[in-house]
Protein backbone atom coordinates (compact mmCIF):
# COMPACT_ATOMS: atom_id res chain seq x y z
CA UNK A 1 0.00 0.00 0.00
CA UNK A 2 2.77 2.42 0.42
CA UNK A 3 4.53 1.90 -2.45
CA UNK A 4 1.18 2.72 -4.14
CA UNK A 5 1.66 6.48 -2.59
CA UNK A 6 5.51 6.38 -3.50
CA UNK A 7 3.96 5.56 -6.97
CA UNK A 8 1.55 7.88 -7.42
CA UNK A 9 3.45 10.79 -6.21
CA UNK A 10 0.67 11.90 -3.73
CA UNK A 11 2.61 15.22 -2.91
CA UNK A 12 -0.30 17.70 -2.21
CA UNK A 13 -1.30 17.24 1.53
CA UNK A 14 -3.91 14.73 2.05
CA UNK A 15 -7.53 15.37 2.66
CA UNK A 16 -9.14 14.96 5.73
CA UNK A 17 -12.47 13.53 5.97
CA UNK A 18 -15.37 13.12 9.09
CA UNK A 19 -17.99 10.78 8.10
CA UNK A 20 -21.27 10.40 9.67
CA UNK A 21 -21.60 11.27 13.16
CA UNK A 22 -24.34 12.19 15.71
CA UNK A 23 -25.35 15.63 17.19
CA UNK A 24 -24.08 14.68 20.41
CA UNK A 25 -22.20 17.91 21.68
CA UNK A 26 -18.48 17.33 23.65
CA UNK A 27 -16.74 20.27 25.31
CA UNK A 28 -18.97 21.79 22.87
CA UNK A 29 -18.31 20.89 19.67
CA UNK A 30 -19.86 17.49 17.85
CA UNK A 31 -17.29 15.04 16.93
CA UNK A 32 -17.45 15.97 13.19
CA UNK A 33 -16.64 19.69 14.26
CA UNK A 34 -13.67 18.28 16.25
CA UNK A 35 -12.06 15.83 14.01
CA UNK A 36 -12.20 19.16 11.64
CA UNK A 37 -10.16 21.25 13.82
CA UNK A 38 -8.02 17.78 14.47
CA UNK A 39 -7.90 17.61 10.60
CA UNK A 40 -6.29 21.36 10.29
CA UNK A 41 -4.15 20.90 13.64
CA UNK A 42 -2.68 17.55 11.55
CA UNK A 43 -1.48 19.53 8.06
CA UNK A 44 -4.52 17.79 6.32
CA UNK A 45 -7.38 19.82 4.18
CA UNK A 46 -10.93 19.56 5.42
CA UNK A 47 -12.93 18.25 2.69
CA UNK A 48 -17.09 17.31 2.85
CA UNK A 49 -15.76 14.46 0.27
CA UNK A 50 -12.91 13.07 -1.47
CA UNK A 51 -14.85 11.34 -4.77
CA UNK A 52 -13.31 12.29 -7.57
CA UNK A 53 -10.18 13.62 -6.10
CA UNK A 54 -6.44 12.67 -6.82
CA UNK A 55 -5.11 13.08 -3.33
CA UNK A 56 -5.37 10.68 -0.46
CA UNK A 57 -7.89 10.72 2.07
CA UNK A 58 -7.97 10.52 5.75
CA UNK A 59 -11.14 9.58 6.67
CA UNK A 60 -12.77 9.26 9.93
CA UNK A 61 -15.60 7.58 11.51
CA UNK A 62 -17.68 10.83 13.24
CA UNK A 63 -19.37 8.81 15.66
CA UNK A 64 -16.21 8.12 17.41
CA UNK A 65 -13.61 10.97 19.40
CA UNK A 66 -10.50 10.71 18.72
CA UNK A 67 -7.08 11.91 20.76
CA UNK A 68 -5.74 14.12 18.40
CA UNK A 69 -2.39 12.25 18.32
CA UNK A 70 -4.11 8.95 16.89
CA UNK A 71 -4.98 11.29 13.79
CA UNK A 72 -1.46 12.76 14.04
CA UNK A 73 -0.05 9.28 13.90
CA UNK A 74 -2.48 8.05 10.75
CA UNK A 75 -1.49 10.96 8.66
CA UNK A 76 1.82 10.18 9.05
CA UNK A 77 1.17 6.79 7.97
CA UNK A 78 0.17 6.72 4.82
CA UNK A 79 -2.09 2.96 4.15
CA UNK A 80 -2.65 2.41 7.63
CA UNK A 81 -5.80 1.48 9.38
CA UNK A 82 -6.15 2.67 12.79
CA UNK A 83 -8.58 0.07 14.77
CA UNK A 84 -10.59 -0.15 17.58
CA UNK A 85 -9.62 -1.29 21.20
CA UNK A 86 -10.65 -5.05 21.01
CA UNK A 87 -12.69 -5.75 18.73
CA UNK A 88 -9.99 -4.86 15.38
CA UNK A 89 -12.37 -3.11 13.15
CA UNK A 90 -11.30 0.27 11.27
CA UNK A 91 -12.39 3.42 12.00
CA UNK A 92 -10.53 5.78 10.23
CA UNK A 93 -8.13 5.36 7.83
CA UNK A 94 -4.99 6.95 5.45
CA UNK A 95 -5.55 5.78 1.99
CA UNK A 96 -4.55 6.82 -1.13
CA UNK A 97 -6.98 8.47 -4.06
CA UNK A 98 -8.52 5.50 -6.19
CA UNK A 99 -9.81 3.75 -2.88
CA UNK A 100 -11.16 6.64 -1.17
CA UNK A 101 -14.51 6.44 -2.87
CA UNK A 102 -15.06 2.68 -1.52
CA UNK A 103 -13.45 3.46 2.07
CA UNK A 104 -16.01 6.46 2.75
CA UNK A 105 -19.07 3.97 1.57
CA UNK A 106 -17.89 1.35 4.28
CA UNK A 107 -17.57 3.83 6.82
CA UNK A 108 -20.77 5.50 6.20
CA UNK A 109 -22.64 2.06 6.18
CA UNK A 110 -20.78 1.26 9.63
CA UNK A 111 -18.45 -1.53 7.86
CA UNK A 112 -15.09 -2.13 8.25
CA UNK A 113 -13.17 -0.17 5.51
CA UNK A 114 -10.06 -2.57 5.58
CA UNK A 115 -12.27 -4.87 3.43
CA UNK A 116 -12.18 -2.62 0.54
CA UNK A 117 -8.93 -1.94 0.60
CA UNK A 118 -6.88 -5.07 1.57
CA UNK A 119 -3.13 -4.26 2.62
CA UNK A 120 -3.72 -1.59 5.22
CA UNK A 121 -1.38 -1.72 8.11
CA UNK A 122 -3.25 -1.87 11.72
CA UNK A 123 -2.30 0.83 13.60
CA UNK A 124 -3.67 -0.24 17.35
CA UNK A 125 -4.38 2.74 19.64
CA UNK A 126 -2.13 0.70 22.58
CA UNK A 127 0.80 1.52 20.89
CA UNK A 128 0.65 5.15 20.94
CA UNK A 129 0.56 5.06 24.34
CA UNK A 130 3.54 7.33 25.55
CA UNK A 131 3.18 11.08 25.09
CA UNK A 132 6.81 12.65 24.80
CA UNK A 133 5.19 15.97 25.32
CA UNK A 134 2.98 15.27 28.63
CA UNK A 135 5.87 12.96 29.93
CA UNK A 136 3.00 10.10 30.31
CA UNK A 137 2.23 6.68 29.02
CA UNK A 138 -1.42 6.27 28.53
CA UNK A 139 -3.93 5.06 25.80
CA UNK A 140 -5.12 7.77 23.65
CA UNK A 141 -8.71 8.47 23.76
CA UNK A 142 -10.79 6.46 20.98
CA UNK A 143 -14.64 6.00 22.00
CA UNK A 144 -17.27 6.43 20.41
CA UNK A 145 -19.76 8.55 21.49
CA UNK A 146 -23.29 8.26 22.59
CA UNK A 147 -26.24 10.80 24.26
CA UNK A 148 -25.16 8.64 27.76
CA UNK A 149 -21.56 8.46 27.83
CA UNK A 150 -20.43 12.05 26.92
CA UNK A 151 -19.36 13.43 30.65
CA UNK A 152 -17.49 10.39 30.63
CA UNK A 153 -15.57 10.63 27.39
CA UNK A 154 -14.91 14.27 28.18
CA UNK A 155 -13.60 13.15 31.64
CA UNK A 156 -11.08 10.81 29.61
CA UNK A 157 -10.11 13.92 27.37
CA UNK A 158 -9.73 16.02 30.42
CA UNK A 159 -7.22 13.51 32.26
CA UNK A 160 -5.51 12.87 28.44
CA UNK A 161 -4.73 16.63 28.54
CA UNK A 162 -2.94 16.75 32.09
CA UNK A 163 0.51 16.04 32.45
CA UNK A 164 1.88 12.62 33.78
CA UNK A 165 4.66 14.60 35.68
CA UNK A 166 3.91 17.70 37.47
CA UNK A 167 4.11 19.23 41.08
CA UNK A 168 1.58 17.24 43.53
CA UNK A 169 -1.01 20.58 43.54
CA UNK A 170 -1.49 20.31 40.12
CA UNK A 171 -1.27 16.37 40.37
CA UNK A 172 -3.56 15.97 42.88
CA UNK A 173 -5.67 19.19 43.66
CA UNK A 174 -6.71 20.85 40.89
CA UNK A 175 -8.28 18.29 38.29
CA UNK A 176 -11.60 17.89 39.55
CA UNK A 177 -12.54 21.17 39.85
CA UNK A 178 -10.30 22.06 36.69
CA UNK A 179 -12.34 20.16 34.73
CA UNK A 180 -15.87 21.67 35.89
CA UNK A 181 -13.79 25.01 35.19
CA UNK A 182 -12.79 23.81 31.77
CA UNK A 183 -16.16 22.71 30.45
CA UNK A 184 -17.83 26.33 31.82
CA UNK A 185 -15.17 27.94 30.09
CA UNK A 186 -15.58 26.16 26.49
CA UNK A 187 -19.63 26.26 26.84
CA UNK A 188 -19.50 30.07 27.40
CA UNK A 189 -16.77 30.67 24.59
CA UNK A 190 -14.15 31.89 27.14
CA UNK A 191 -10.27 31.16 25.12
CA UNK A 192 -7.21 29.63 26.60
CA UNK A 193 -6.03 33.36 25.82
CA UNK A 194 -8.20 34.92 27.68
CA UNK A 195 -7.86 32.70 30.77
CA UNK A 196 -3.76 33.13 30.51
CA UNK A 197 -4.54 36.96 29.99
CA UNK A 198 -6.21 36.72 33.65
CA UNK A 199 -3.69 34.69 35.07
CA UNK A 200 -1.43 37.40 33.84
CA UNK A 201 -3.21 39.72 35.97
CA UNK A 202 -3.33 37.91 39.22
CA UNK A 203 0.83 37.87 38.71
CA UNK A 204 0.75 40.96 39.16
CA UNK A 205 -2.06 41.35 41.71
CA UNK A 206 0.06 38.94 43.94
CA UNK A 207 2.82 40.68 43.27
CA UNK A 208 1.77 44.11 44.30
CA UNK A 209 0.38 42.14 47.86
CA UNK A 210 3.39 40.21 48.39
CA UNK A 211 5.14 43.35 48.04
CA UNK A 212 3.15 45.68 50.79
CA UNK A 213 3.01 43.29 53.30
CA UNK A 214 -0.56 41.76 52.52
CA UNK A 215 0.36 38.06 52.21
CA UNK A 216 -2.99 36.65 52.69
CA UNK A 217 -4.72 38.10 49.88
CA UNK A 218 -1.19 37.96 48.00
CA UNK A 219 -1.38 33.83 48.72
CA UNK A 220 -5.07 34.27 47.83
CA UNK A 221 -4.44 35.72 44.12
CA UNK A 222 -1.36 33.58 43.79
CA UNK A 223 -2.98 30.39 44.37
CA UNK A 224 -6.23 31.05 41.57
CA UNK A 225 -3.43 32.10 39.46
CA UNK A 226 -2.02 28.68 39.75
CA UNK A 227 -5.53 27.20 39.37
CA UNK A 228 -6.11 29.38 36.15
CA UNK A 229 -2.40 28.03 35.16
CA UNK A 230 -3.87 24.75 34.72
CA UNK A 231 -7.22 25.85 33.04
CA UNK A 232 -5.48 27.43 30.29
CA UNK A 233 -3.42 24.61 29.29
CA UNK A 234 -6.51 22.36 29.64
CA UNK A 235 -9.05 24.54 27.64
CA UNK A 236 -6.26 24.67 24.43
CA UNK A 237 -5.84 20.86 24.62
CA UNK A 238 -9.67 19.50 24.81
CA UNK A 239 -11.05 21.99 22.07
CA UNK A 240 -8.36 21.52 20.18
CA UNK A 241 -7.75 25.34 20.26
CA UNK A 242 -3.60 25.99 21.06
CA UNK A 243 -1.69 28.67 19.41
CA UNK A 244 1.65 29.25 18.87
CA UNK A 245 1.33 32.63 20.63
CA UNK A 246 -0.49 31.31 23.35
CA UNK A 247 1.92 28.50 24.35
CA UNK A 248 4.38 31.54 24.43
CA UNK A 249 2.46 33.75 26.17
CA UNK A 250 1.38 30.74 28.98
CA UNK A 251 4.83 29.03 29.36
CA UNK A 252 6.46 32.48 28.97
CA UNK A 253 4.69 33.71 32.34
CA UNK A 254 4.77 30.73 34.37
CA UNK A 255 8.61 30.53 33.71
CA UNK A 256 9.82 34.80 34.52
CA UNK A 257 6.88 35.44 37.05
CA UNK A 258 8.06 32.84 40.46
CA UNK A 259 11.40 34.97 41.16
CA UNK A 260 9.61 38.14 41.12
CA UNK A 261 7.06 36.92 43.81
CA UNK A 262 9.95 35.95 45.92
CA UNK A 263 11.84 39.34 45.88
CA UNK A 264 8.15 41.31 46.88
CA UNK A 265 7.93 38.48 49.45
CA UNK A 266 11.23 39.45 50.65
CA UNK A 267 10.51 43.26 50.25
CA UNK A 268 6.93 42.60 52.52
CA UNK A 269 9.00 40.88 55.08
CA UNK A 270 11.36 43.47 55.51
CA UNK A 271 8.83 46.30 56.13
CA UNK A 272 6.81 43.98 58.52
CA UNK A 273 7.30 43.08 62.23
CA UNK A 274 9.91 40.02 61.46
CA UNK A 275 12.33 41.10 59.12
CA UNK A 276 14.90 38.63 58.06
CA UNK A 277 18.11 40.42 60.19
CA UNK A 278 21.75 41.34 57.74
CA UNK A 279 23.26 39.78 55.97
CA UNK A 280 20.68 36.58 56.27
CA UNK A 281 17.82 38.32 54.40
CA UNK A 282 20.07 39.17 51.17
CA UNK A 283 21.59 35.17 51.31
CA UNK A 284 18.16 33.86 51.70
CA UNK A 285 16.91 36.19 48.55
CA UNK A 286 19.91 35.66 46.71
CA UNK A 287 19.45 31.67 47.43
CA UNK A 288 15.81 31.78 46.54
CA UNK A 289 15.62 33.75 43.53
CA UNK A 290 19.13 32.33 42.09
CA UNK A 291 18.34 28.68 42.74
CA UNK A 292 15.24 29.19 40.61
CA UNK A 293 17.11 30.18 37.70
CA UNK A 294 20.17 27.66 38.35
CA UNK A 295 17.64 24.76 38.80
CA UNK A 296 16.26 26.05 34.93
CA UNK A 297 19.38 26.11 33.76
CA UNK A 298 20.06 22.69 35.14
CA UNK A 299 16.76 21.06 33.65
CA UNK A 300 17.86 22.78 30.71
CA UNK A 301 21.48 21.31 30.42
CA UNK A 302 19.79 17.88 31.14
CA UNK A 303 17.36 18.05 28.62
CA UNK A 304 20.36 19.29 25.92
CA UNK A 305 22.67 16.54 26.74
CA UNK A 306 20.79 13.62 27.00
CA UNK A 307 17.59 15.07 24.59
CA UNK A 308 15.32 13.73 27.77
CA UNK A 309 13.46 15.73 30.24
CA UNK A 310 15.13 15.43 33.82
CA UNK A 311 11.89 14.44 35.12
CA UNK A 312 11.20 12.10 33.39
CA UNK A 313 14.13 9.83 33.49
CA UNK A 314 13.45 7.71 36.24
CA UNK A 315 10.61 7.10 38.56
CA UNK A 316 12.33 8.73 41.40
CA UNK A 317 12.48 12.04 39.24
CA UNK A 318 9.31 11.91 38.07
CA UNK A 319 8.56 12.03 41.96
CA UNK A 320 10.89 14.12 43.12
CA UNK A 321 8.95 16.95 40.53
CA UNK A 322 6.02 16.56 42.46
CA UNK A 323 8.13 18.54 45.43
CA UNK A 324 11.12 20.22 43.89
CA UNK A 325 11.02 23.41 44.36
CA UNK A 326 9.06 25.49 41.85
CA UNK A 327 5.96 27.76 42.57
CA UNK A 328 3.50 25.36 43.67
CA UNK A 329 5.98 23.71 46.15
CA UNK A 330 7.39 27.14 47.19
CA UNK A 331 3.68 27.89 47.69
CA UNK A 332 2.77 25.62 50.32
CA UNK A 333 5.40 26.56 52.19
CA UNK A 334 4.54 30.07 52.48
CA UNK A 335 1.13 29.51 53.14
CA UNK A 336 2.05 27.25 56.38
CA UNK A 337 4.20 30.03 57.36
CA UNK A 338 1.27 32.84 56.86
CA UNK A 339 -0.95 30.95 58.54
CA UNK A 340 1.38 30.47 61.82
CA UNK A 341 2.14 34.64 61.42
CA UNK A 342 5.96 34.15 60.50
CA UNK A 343 6.54 34.46 56.69
CA UNK A 344 10.11 35.26 57.22
CA UNK A 345 10.22 31.96 58.24
CA UNK A 346 8.41 30.77 55.18
CA UNK A 347 10.94 32.62 53.14
CA UNK A 348 13.97 30.64 54.68
CA UNK A 349 12.00 27.64 54.50
CA UNK A 350 12.24 28.19 50.56
CA UNK A 351 15.19 29.11 50.40
CA UNK A 352 16.33 26.01 52.54
CA UNK A 353 14.62 23.57 50.30
CA UNK A 354 15.68 25.57 46.92
CA UNK A 355 19.43 24.51 48.04
CA UNK A 356 18.44 20.83 48.38
CA UNK A 357 16.45 20.76 45.47
CA UNK A 358 19.68 22.14 43.66
CA UNK A 359 21.69 19.61 45.05
CA UNK A 360 19.53 16.70 44.07
CA UNK A 361 19.04 18.04 40.35
CA UNK A 362 23.16 18.27 40.23
CA UNK A 363 23.84 14.20 41.63
CA UNK A 364 20.71 13.70 38.59
CA UNK A 365 22.93 15.10 35.90
CA UNK A 366 26.00 13.63 37.85
CA UNK A 367 24.27 9.65 37.38
CA UNK A 368 23.21 10.78 33.59
CA UNK A 369 26.63 11.40 32.50
CA UNK A 370 27.84 8.15 33.77
CA UNK A 371 25.33 6.00 32.14
CA UNK A 372 26.69 4.75 28.60
CA UNK A 373 25.74 6.72 25.50
CA UNK A 374 22.30 6.39 24.63
CA UNK A 375 21.14 4.89 28.03
CA UNK A 376 19.44 8.02 29.01
CA UNK A 377 15.87 7.15 28.22
CA UNK A 378 12.49 7.99 30.17
CA UNK A 379 11.15 5.14 31.85
CA UNK A 380 7.52 5.98 30.40
CA UNK A 381 8.72 5.77 26.46
CA UNK A 382 9.82 1.87 27.74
Amino acid sequence: MTAEFEARGEALAPLGVAVGGGEARIWGMTPAERLRRIFVRSGLEPAAGAVGSDRAVVAADAGWVFDESLIKALAARPGAALVEPGEGRAVAVHVAAPHAAAVLRALAQGRDPTLETPGLARLDPADLAYNSALRKREPPVLERLTSANVRAVEARLFQASYKGVTDLVTKHVWPRPARIVTRWCALAGITPNQVTFASFLLVLAAMALFWTGHFGWGLAAAWIMTFLDTVDGKLARVTLTASKIGNVFDHGIDLVHPPFWWWAWFVGVQAGPHPLPAPWGLAILAVTVGGYVAQRVEEGIFLALFKVEMHAWRPFDSFFRQITARRNPNLILLTLACLAGRPDLGLAAVAVWTAVCFLVHLIQIVQALAVPGGGVVSWLAR
